[in-house]
């Protein structure tokens, strides 16, 4: 065989061999893609994003879409090819599988995390919004989660009103630890609290609680390395009861990245006129019930799939600018907020015409 034909088959044999090398064997990435964007003031599979019943709502004909990132499965695993490939596509990014998946998360356990924090977003949003309308809305200290195996196992229960520690009332999730920790490992502390069966039929039947109980908790030491903190084995949280109805229906989303975008439907909603004035604008961040906005991930593909839909304005978290403003999608003005209020004002420069003054996101 010629010399030349001979290096161009070995040439040829080892490309083929890398191909197959880069289809077959897996590498430890994932990829982070533009995911669906839904109008908040809209409908989503035939159905309102957002409904309120008890108050009076007025018409809202704009986009106030919020944004969503698509990633690949905790159980998949891409191939070199995909990953090259991802790598060079302006409309993904490839990241480290457990920076998506960390301490081997399953699918399943990212699914139920998303959740929850999609369902507390939710709830933040609904408080948030009506705290910016004035609007009362009453709150309690409860119990959110219940750690296996902890003392607390068995003796408090997600939905428990946590009303003292101690003798001392809890007025913010906050106190619970802090009261807590007064103790050392070995201690014992008292908790006050209203079941979570009784406070769910008090608020059915709109009636104070009948009663409450004293549990006692036998404290243990906490897991954390060189911590010797005294702990039960809960996190705390907060509840809350809302004047009127306000339901949120959005299938096959998680995490907390909607919650602006909810708090600015359900404003605009319980106001007269539209907040964008007829612009489409997009955003993201999460929220807490005082208003605040905070960052999230995934942030240029959110942007990249907005302006895909024709959004010419994203409000966009502070915290997320300086990364959002390296690659901004052409005709689109990234918005800085911070708060809620943050957005409103900006949405009333939008919706006047007057965006000259308007915080935008610079990369540095």
């Amino acid at each position: 065989m010629p010399r030349r034909t001979a290096t161009m088959l070995a040439s040829t044999l080892m490309l083929i061999a890398l191909l197959c090398a880069g289809v077959f064997i897996p590498v430890p990435y994932a990829e982070m893609s533009p995911g669906p964007t839904v109008n908040t003031l809209g409908e989503h599979d035939g159905e309102p994003v957002l409904n309120i019943e008890g108050r009076k709502t007025y018409p809202a004909d704009g986009h106030l879409n919020m944004t969503t990132v698509r990633v690949t499965g905790a159980d998949y695993r891409m191939n070199l090819v995909e990953a090259v490939y991802g790598w060079l596509a302006h409309d993904s990014k490839v990241v480290p599988h457990d920076t998506l998946y960390p301490d081997g998360k399953t699918e399943e356990e990212a699914t139920q995390e998303n959740a929850e924090e999609f369902s507390q977003s939710q709830e933040s949003a609904k408080v948030a919004a009506l705290k910016a309308l004035d609007v009362p809305v009453d709150s309690w200290v409860i119990v959110a989660t219940v750690v296996k195996g902890s003392p607390a196992e068995g003796r408090l229960h997600a939905g428990d009103v946590i009303k003292e520690v101690d003798g001392t009332a809890v007025k913010e999730p906050a106190d619970v630890a802090e009261l807590v920790t007064e103790h050392k490992p070995g201690e014992d502390a008292v908790f006050t609290i209203v079941p979570a069966k009784e406070q769910a039929a008090a608020e059915k039947e709109k009636r104070a609680p009948a009663t409450t109980e004293k549990v006692t908790v036998t404290t243990a030491t906490s897991d954390d390395a060189g911590d010797k903190r005294a702990i039960v084995g809960i996190s705390a949280g907060t509840d809350h009861t809302f004047p009127f109805s306000i339901d949120i229906k959005l299938a096959d989303v998680g995490g907390p990245s909607a919650g602006l975008m909810f708090a600015l439907g359900i404003y605009d909603k319980l106001t007269p006129g539209d907040l964008t004035g007829g612009t489409f604008v997009a955003g993201t961040g999460t929220i807490d019930d005082d208003g605040k906005v905070g960052p999230i991930g995934g942030i240029a593909m959110k942007t990249v799939g907005a302006r895909d839909k024709g959004a010419e304005y994203f409000l966009t978290p502070a915290d997320n600018c300086a990364s959002a403003a390296r690659d901004i999608p052409e005709g689109l003005t990234l918005v800085k907020v911070g708060t809620i209020d943050d957005a409103l004002g900006a949405l009333e420069d939008i919706r006047s015409g007057d965006t000259a003054g308007l915080p935008t996101c610079t990369a540095s």
